[in-house]
């Protein structure tokens, strides 16, 4: 096998969006921003880790995140408690229209635009993915 594990996941924001991108990901999913390389500060942005993976805000002009279906999924514990969280800033929630056997699971789009999924997994499934 040649790959070995992800690294880290870049996802856009337009200039407009940079700020509320960055309480974002910082302040309501609360991930640890960790320093950029020196040679990188000036883009912009911020990078933030999530156990052994790295997520990545680059800034870009034009980003046309609303209309795609990529995204992150982030797993949680109590999906119903991480909802309400959510909402309590404000963060619109998109419910699951192609459920997966095994999880229970909803989407959001972040200040720019990204799609995210956030998902529980149900403990002793035969297809643990």
């Amino acid at each position: 096998m040649w790959l070995n594990a992800i690294d880290h996941i870049q996802v856009t924001s337009s200039p407009e969006a940079e700020d509320a991108m960055l309480f974002f990901y910082g302040k309501v999913l609360g991930l640890t921003e960790i320093p950029k390389p020196e040679t990188i500060k000036a883009n912009k942005g911020a990078w933030y880790v999530l156990g052994n993976i790295q997520i990545h805000i680059s800034i870009d002009k034009n980003p046309d995140n609303a209309a795609s279906r990529r995204h992150i999924c982030y797993l949680v514990s109590d999906l119903q408690a991480f909802q309400k969280h959510l909402q309590a800033h404000s963060v619109e929630i998109i419910a699951d229209r192609q459920p997966i056997p095994g999880r229970d699971r909803f989407f959001l789009r972040d200040p720019a635009g990204n799609r995210i999924e956030i998902a529980e997994k149900f403990t002793n499934q035969e297809n643990d993915f």
